[in-house]
């Protein structure tokens, strides 16, 4: 799905992000990259949605280079995406089914489509019960979970996750990191970046470490290790 090819990322101050990464992406694989502040995480996944582009190298996301898309085009290769970040910027005057049908309604998508799919993710993320609250009367997890939902709208084939437990308690990180493992195995590949040691240990799937911008460790079944 996924490979990166000899990727350098340097940005224009001389910052060296990323150096000589060469990573393969398999569908329906569940990813940890973990490494400590500054080792690049974040970079390795804006490369992926295409707000960055390598210095040096290619990134191909279904065998195309998708550094060479041209800017009108990037929102196809985004459809295929749902992204998730710690700072979740939920729209405060709609409701939870308001924001999830957000990501839909600004593709023309029609109103008994919205109605239909939105209710099948609410039902996923099990949040039936609150879909007509608003982000003020929704706890942190809940909040994530509809972040969560909203990324899921387009029915993507991949899901990055940024530090989506960064600013939880231990019991709404694990539901969290529960439910990234359902999407999961319903066939969406998976991509978490995190800080969160226990929650790299307890999944026991792949793991790949980078240190300076740099791939240190891809572990099969690995735990956080720095």
């Amino acid at each position: 799905m996924i490979h990166f090819d000899n990727v350098t990322k340097i940005y224009s101050n001389g910052t060296l992000a990323l150096e000589g990464l060469d990573i393969e992406i398999t569908p329906g694989e569940f990813i940890s990259i973990v490494g400590k502040s500054g080792a690049g995480k974040s970079t390795l996944l804006k490369l992926i949605t295409r707000e960055d582009i390598p210095t040096e190298g290619a990134i191909y996301i279904e065998k195309v280079d998708i550094a060479k898309i041209r800017a009108k085009d990037i929102h196809f290769l985004r459809r295929k995406m749902g992204v998730v970040f710690q700072d979740i910027k939920l729209l405060p005057t709609r409701t939870a089914f308001e924001n999830i049908a957000y990501a839909l309604e600004v593709d023309g998508s029609p109103n008994s489509k919205i109605k239909k799919e939105v209710a099948n993710i609410l039902e996923l993320v099990g949040l039936e019960s609150k879909a007509e609250a608003f982000p003020d009367q929704l706890s942190g997890g809940e909040k994530q979970r509809v972040a969560i939902a909203r990324a899921l709208a387009h029915q993507p084939i991949l899901l990055l996750a940024d530090e989506p437990t960064g600013n939880l308690d231990s019991v709404n990180a694990m539901e969290i990191l529960e439910l990234l493992e359902k999407i999961n195995a319903l066939g969406t590949t998976v991509i978490l970046a995190t800080h969160a040691s226990e929650l790299v240990n307890k999944i026991k799937k792949r793991v790949i470490a980078l240190d300076e911008g740099r791939v240190v460790s891809d572990v099969v079944q690995g735990k956080y290790k720095i």
